[in-house]
């Protein structure tokens, strides 16, 4: 298999076909601590995409409960199996070499083996990457173990409750929401494992597509896809995934004016945790040096988001912020080593990632840069025993035509309503 690059494993890998990369990624990022679990991303792509026949299982954007949650059910714990079996075969120690400031190797340098390489390591090789078959039981709840909680160790009859209360940085009792949708991988499993040629990724924006023309419903993608977000629908026999919303990223909603928007599971997103853009892309397929473009800013200038699970080595273009008050041990295993640094920075933001977070969900049009007007000193404290102070600071988001697209401030304004109607709606 030829090599390519993996910037997310901080090395080249091994992988079915030659590196071929679009002008710009689709890629987004989700701030976890911030999800309310409401479920309005989830519907909102059930409504526009799934909602036929063949499809009353099919939850393209799906948000699920960590550690134990999953759809389809525990689809990441049998898949981090398979691949610790393989490296178990093949007696290599999966590891992670410690990071550099190299902004191609931002997290250092994984040592194990991807699902690709563990395929090509097989005797005799049979497959393109490995991996399986959920059953039809596995795929029937989107978020099953919904707020169950690992309860840690509890003191004895405290019903799993801590007499002294909750404190970050971690809790005794945790869980959190993983919201999820396909990430569009630079090197999908998807399109490595189908026999036919079906799925592509667009030369425009990296969105990944499947040719149901060409599709014979093999199933070779929703089995080597580790995410499983390749779905297989009875009632066509050919399988289906998430398009990413591509009418709205191509500007051709109405309510678009002509510029791409975001997708339906960004935009309806109640609780803000959602940024989605298209981070420009260099020739060789690094992500282009654009420090004004929203997710480059966050993903590989400050890296406070990150990839879910990136050693499987698909590069997804889907990014995290993790959540404060999980077990870093859990969260290194889903994001990789770059945990750490990533909350350090979200726990006392830079002045300008204070400002860059107010864009989540501020507006259905993408935005492709932003400029930041400095405002007063509000507020000071220390964190960690260092000082940090709080700027009222005004974020300007530009869509792709440089139009205006949003104007905010770090502190959110008080309205007053007036004083004969002061309960009105």
């Amino acid at each position: 298999m030829p090599d390519v690059r993996n910037w997310q494993l901080g090395r080249t890998m091994a992988y079915p076909y030659a590196e071929h990369h679009p002008e710009h990624q689709f890629a987004f990022v989700f701030n976890i601590n911030r999800c309310l679990a409401c479920q309005t991303c989830s519907m909102a792509c059930k409504s526009t995409w799934t909602f036929s026949e063949g499809q009353e299982y099919m939850w393209w954007n799906n948000v699920e409960t960590k550690p134990y949650g999953g759809y389809p059910r525990h689809w990441d714990v049998k898949v981090l199996d398979l691949l610790d079996q393989a490296h178990r075969q093949a007696g290599v120690e999966p590891a992670w070499q410690a990071g550099t400031d190299d902004r191609e190797a931002p997290y250092g340098s994984y040592e194990g083996m991807t699902i690709f390489e563990a395929a090509a390591a097989e005797k005799p090789p049979a497959r393109r990457a490995i991996g399986y078959l959920p059953t039809e039981e596995e795929w029937r709840a989107p978020n099953i173990f919904e707020d169950v909680a690992v309860q840690g160790r509890p003191a004895a009859g405290s019903l799993g409750l801590e007499s002294g209360g909750a404190q970050l940085p971690e809790h005794i009792a945790w869980f959190f929401y993983l919201q999820r949708l396909c990430n569009h991988c630079t090197y999908p499993a998807c399109l490595a494992a189908c026999p036919r040629k079906a799925i592509y990724k667009r030369p425009e924006d990296g969105i990944v597509l499947i040719d149901q023309a060409r599709c014979r419903g093999y199933r070779k993608c929703v089995e080597a896809c580790p995410y499983k977000k390749s779905m297989y629908r009875p009632t066509t026999r050919v399988s289906e995934k998430c398009v990413a919303c591509y009418p709205r990223i191509e500007g051709k909603d109405p309510l678009s004016d002509g510029v791409p928007m975001e997708t339906r599971c960004m935009s309806s997103c109640p609780g803000k945790i959602r940024l989605q853009g298209l981070a420009p892309v260099a020739a060789d397929g690094s992500w282009a040096d654009d420090p004004q473009n929203p997710i480059t800013f966050l993903v590989r200038d400050e890296q406070v988001a990150l990839p879910l699970y990136p050693q499987l080595g698909t590069e997804p273009n889907g990014f995290y912020i993790p959540p404060r008050w999980a077990p870093r041990d859990f969260l290194r295993q889903m994001f990789g080593p770059g945990v750490d640094r990533a909350l350090e920075r979200y726990r006392a933001p830079s002045r300008e990632l204070l400002a860059v977070l107010q864009l989540f969900r501020a507006s259905q049009q993408i935005i492709f840069r932003f400029e930041i007007e400095e405002g007063p000193r509000v507020f000071e404290t220390e964190i960690d025993g260092k000082p940090w102070a709080m700027y009222n600071d005004t974020v300007i988001g530009f869509d792709q035509q440089g139009r205006e697209a949003v104007r905010l401030t770090v502190e959110e304004p008080i309205h007053q309503r007036p004083a004969p109607r002061p309960n009105s709606i």
